[in-house]
């Protein structure tokens, strides 16, 4: 059965339906799974084991290739789409692939960002679906950001750093310590880059560190602090736990809360 163009767009979209959900928890499990065979990559593995991998990593580019023509195809406004935040992640996905072919092996550092198209997922309460309340929704993308930025320079760093400099980055892991003890600003000094460019990502990364580290941080203590001022008093229109003292209406659907004295008789 064929769908429609808008029908294409549903389910491309949806999280709710049993087929926007299995598709879309597919291709959430094929981003895991690319990134997966990324890291593996990095390690002294057989032959055969390797050549596996990457017939898998192309079967998945060529799924992510025919979801972008989908989306593409499917959405209204196709300039806009083009330029939307998902769409440039979804297409730096690709990019690697199939620019690789011209022998452009630069290009293969973007497909260190592909974790990015968990995003989509994290913002729709997908991923996370056990998690009910909103702190507990904030605190999940915070750790992801963090995550996915030190996956994406670790990446990056053993990218560039391991033609030149294998001994200190051989494998991915090798890498990741590095990410971490730099954008902690703990720099213990035992791994340094050497090339240029690997110098260039040191210090995005410290600045990285400095600037988004606190910040995330600050904005996980405010939400915290807030919710010590809220009670547990559950939403019958959308389930939202918890609300300010003083608060007679849902904050996110309107629904009018049960008075507190109802509750504790």
């Amino acid at each position: 059965m064929l769908l429609s163009r808008q029908e294409t767009e549903f389910y491309l979209k949806d999280l709710e339906t049993p087929l926007g959900k299995a598709i879309n928890l597919t291709l959430a499990a094929m981003v895991l799974i690319s990134s997966g065979i990324f890291v593996a990559e990095t390690y002294n593995i057989p032959d055969s084991v390797r050549f596996q991998l990457n017939v898998a990593d192309t079967a998945i580019v060529i799924i992510f290739a025919v979801e972008y023509s989908l989306r593409l195809w499917s959405a209204e406004n196709k300039i806009k789409y083009i330029f939307s935040f998902y769409s440039i992640i979804d297409l730096m996905a690709i990019l690697p692939f199939f620019l690789g072919m011209v022998d452009i092996s630069f290009i293969r550092l973007l497909r260190w960002f592909r974790i990015l198209r968990l995003i989509r997922f994290i913002d729709r309460k997908f991923l996370f679906a056990t998690i009910s309340t909103e702190d507990g929704m904030i605190f999940a993308r915070i750790l992801f950001t963090l995550f996915a930025i030190v996956f994406i320079y670790s990446g990056l760093i053993y990218q560039v750093e391991h033609p030149v400099n294998p001994e200190n980055y051989g494998t991915f892991l090798d890498a990741f310590y590095f990410s971490v003890v730099t954008m902690t600003t703990v720099g213990f000094g035992d791994v340094i880059p050497i090339s240029e460019l690997g110098r260039l990502l040191t210090v995005l990364m410290i600045f990285t560190g400095i600037a988004l580290i606190p910040w995330q941080v600050g904005d996980l203590i405010k939400r915290v602090v807030k919710t010590a001022n809220q009670v547990e008093t559950a939403c019958s229109g959308c389930g939202l736990a918890f609300h300010d003292v003083d608060a007679g209406f849902c904050k996110r659907c309107g629904t009018k809360l049960p008075s507190r004295s109802t509750l504790s008789n």
